[in-house]
């Protein structure tokens, strides 16, 4: 499993660690509008999946409000963003940030997200932070576990993962 502290503090990942290579797992998630979600209902397209512990947060903003704008130079590249925040409170933050090209999703439900990725954080029931880029086949190309949860994972990389994997 990938080691993640929070605040400096080891905490416990729950589920499988991905790697790349592997076959995404499938996940149920919210939208805001409450409908379930899943990694099949953008099946054909590169998805970028931005994980964050609250979008409620200094960094979970700025980690969002980058990917949103990356997703401007980015051709059939779906941009996911999930977190445990609850459904009202993403379209709000949305709404309020102005943010339109990222799709937000609710792990809160039951972290199957989380679970099946790996960042389940066991003592604090939110998600770690991480990045994974999935290809049109459904197959991991890259992966990020942020090591510490309240740092930024590497913008770049990811972005440019998300460009190579279309």
């Amino acid at each position: 499993m990938a080691s993640v502290t929070f605040k400096g503090n080891p905490v416990t990942l729950l589920g499988n660690e991905v790697k790349v290579g592997d076959q995404a797992p499938d996940f149920k998630v919210l939208a805001n509008d409450l409908s379930e979600v899943t990694l099949q209902d953008s099946k054909g397209q590169v998805r970028l999946i931005s994980v964050v512990p609250s979008l409620d947060t200094g960094v979970c903003d700025a980690q969002t409000r980058r990917f949103n704008e990356e997703a401007a130079n980015l051709d059939n590249v779906k941009i996911l963003t999930v977190s445990v925040d609850l459904p009202f409170a993403q379209k709000r933050w949305c709404g309020a940030a102005g943010i339109d090209n990222v799709q937000t999703l609710s792990d809160h439900r039951g972290l199957s997200f989380g679970e099946a990725y790996g960042v389940a954080i066991k003592e604090l029931r939110l998600l770690a932070r991480a990045v994974f880029v999935v290809d049109s086949n459904d197959k991991v190309t890259y992966v990020e576990y942020v090591s510490e949860a309240t740092d930024h994972p590497n913008y770049e990389a990811a972005v440019e993962a998300a460009k190579q994997a279309n």
